[in-house]
């Protein structure tokens, strides 16, 4: 999944890029509403954490922007003012939820993971299809009940894949959820990297969880239909 992060404070910031990125996620950072504004208009994001308090273009005014160029991506605002009505104003604009500043690392986390579920139709972190269970909280991959080992890449992948099972998801959209812009974005590694989850997921070649559908992109089989 890839997340917007926009915080004028370098630190924050960054700790911020490092936590998200160490959990599986591909991050675009922006120190201003500007920059925000340009990322979140150009990459198509997932999500995007939003301090209030940007120099020059405010959180609220870039929500703003967002919502009216149709981005309606998850939002959740970061906040360091205690008023009440600083919330109100920011969920009207077009938020979805918030934090106050300090917070802790698992709550962001659980609050990020929670958005992304209710965006793709899911109130539950666990979600299976084609005999593979994933855990979105956990970030565990398990097959007939025993654990399968991804690595970081693989897992993102797989788990885009079950969020949006039944649906044909291209290379290029693949591409752009899981990378940030920086990715070369003619490289194979996607195909490589759906070759190795399909050995690992079905490693017999029995179940065939993952279609490719060709010039079209992937398809992970939806649970309890027939592959």
């Amino acid at each position: 999944m890839r997340i917007l992060v926009v915080e004028d404070e370098p630190t924050l910031r960054e700790q911020l890029r490092t936590q998200l990125e160490s959990k599986g996620y591909s991050v675009d950072a922006a120190e201003d509403g500007e920059n925000g504004l340009f990322l979140g208009r150009e990459y198509p994001m997932d999500l995007a954490v939003i301090d209030l308090g940007l120099p020059g273009m405010s959180g609220i005014e870039l929500i703003r922007e967002l919502r009216k160029l149709q981005r309606d991506f998850p939002i959740l605002i970061l906040t360091a003012r205690d008023a009440w009505q600083d919330k109100v104003e920011g969920l009207e604009s077009g938020a979805d939820d918030y934090l106050t500043k300090p917070f802790h690392t698992e709550e962001l986390l659980a609050r990020i993971n929670a958005l992304l579920r209710r965006a793709a139709g899911h109130s539950s972190p666990l979600l299976s299809a084609a005999g593979v269970e994933v855990n979105t909280a956990e970030q565990t991959v398990y097959r007939d009940g025993e654990q399968i080992s991804l690595t970081g890449h693989e897992y993102r992948i797989l788990e885009y894949l079950i969020v949006h099972a039944g649906k044909v998801v291209s290379k290029t959209e693949l591409t752009e959820h899981i990378y940030d812009q920086d990715f070369d974005r003619d490289s194979n590694v996607v195909e490589v990297l759906v070759g190795r989850i399909r050995k690992k997921i079905d490693p017999d070649g029995s179940r065939k969880p993952i279609e490719t559908l060709r010039g079209r992109g992937y398809r992970l089989v939806k649970e309890g239909e027939a592959a």
